[in-house]
């Protein structure tokens, strides 16, 4: 027998459908398969966290549980002392006091046959199946611009994931009808998908927020410059302003996480970092004789302390 999906999930009774969702992504994660791997008692608690879901995520299959109509399990169910009323009924009715005499009715053996069936009956009566769980590698930029990926299934079937921008690791994502066969003809479950954001060589994630180091010369430093910058939706002519130290940053508005529905748009943001590389000989040589107008200390209060 199924056990209470408020129990399975650890909420009570008049749980809210936001306080539902929360622990089921909690219990879901915590026992997903693919991270106990080797431990059956796991992939049983993922399972009856994934069905206490499925029943209490539904407001029409949860208001008939909590009525008693239906079983943990969603099957119909007799109320409590139902079938007990009506075998005493069915039976009293063989013979009416006020008759002549017995009349033909149902016998005790007729009655038990007629709940046993009806039990067959509900038992066979079509089921939804289960919802499998996966785990999808997103790369980087395609969850920071949307795209499409392909799943491949353990039974070489393949899903496509339609990733939407500024999806981050952890995340589920629910593709209906493409999880397990249903029962007699009932509708397949759920494939659940669970995303793992790859890093990036050049960029790093700040909400809806890029950020990437930019080299630049000593003289694009010094004297300013027109620089080409790759961004996630391709490269862009970013001007330097002259006499910019390493660390500085520069604002790209709306070049960071993609917008989606009402969210708008991140931006990337460049810190500036100034390489050296190898002098050549010219260089070293003005440095040599050239003395600073305006001298200054870079590491002017740069003390440790006591």
């Amino acid at each position: 027998m199924a056990a209470d999906p408020y129990e399975v999930l650890g909420i009570p009774r008049d749980a809210t459908p936001d306080a539902i969702k929360q622990a089921y992504r909690r219990l879901a994660r915590q026992h997903h398969p693919d991270l106990n791997p080797g431990k059956p008692a796991a992939e049983e608690k993922f399972k009856a966290v994934a069905a206490a879901h499925d029943l209490l995520s539904d407001p029409d299959k949860r208001a008939r549980f909590d009525r008693g109509e239906i079983d943990a399990a969603g099957q119909e169910q007799r109320p409590a002392g139902a079938y007990r009323q009506y075998a005493e009924d069915m039976a009293g009715a063989r013979y009416d006091p006020r008759a002549a005499g017995p009349r033909d009715g149902p016998t005790p053996d007729d009655i038990f046959a007629e709940f046993f069936e009806a039990r067959r009956r509900a038992q066979a009566a079509p089921r939804r199946g289960e919802d499998e769980s996966y785990r999808l590698a997103v790369p980087f930029l395609s969850a920071v611009a949307g795209a499409t990926e392909i799943l491949t299934l353990p039974d070489g079937r393949t899903l496509s994931v339609k990733i939407p921008p500024g999806v981050e690791t952890g995340q589920v994502l629910r593709l209906r009808g493409q999880g397990g066969a249903g029962w007699q003809g009932g509708p397949a479950g759920d494939a659940l998908i669970e995303l793992q954001v790859q890093d990036h060589p050049l960029y790093r994630r700040d909400g809806t927020d890029l950020r990437m180091d930019l080299p630049v010369t000593l003289k694009e430093a010094v004297l300013g410059a027109a620089v080409e910058v790759p961004t996630p939706s391709g490269a862009l002519r970013v001007t330097l302003p002259p006499h910019s130290d390493t660390g500085r940053q520069i604002r790209l508005r709306g070049k960071g996480v993609a917008a989606h529905g009402t969210r708008a748009a991140g931006d990337l943001f460049l810190t500036l970092r100034v390489v050296v590389g190898t002098p050549d000989a010219a260089l070293e040589a003005f440095l040599r004789d050239w003395v600073p107008e305006h001298p200054t200390d870079p590491r002017a209060g740069l003390e440790a302390e006591a």
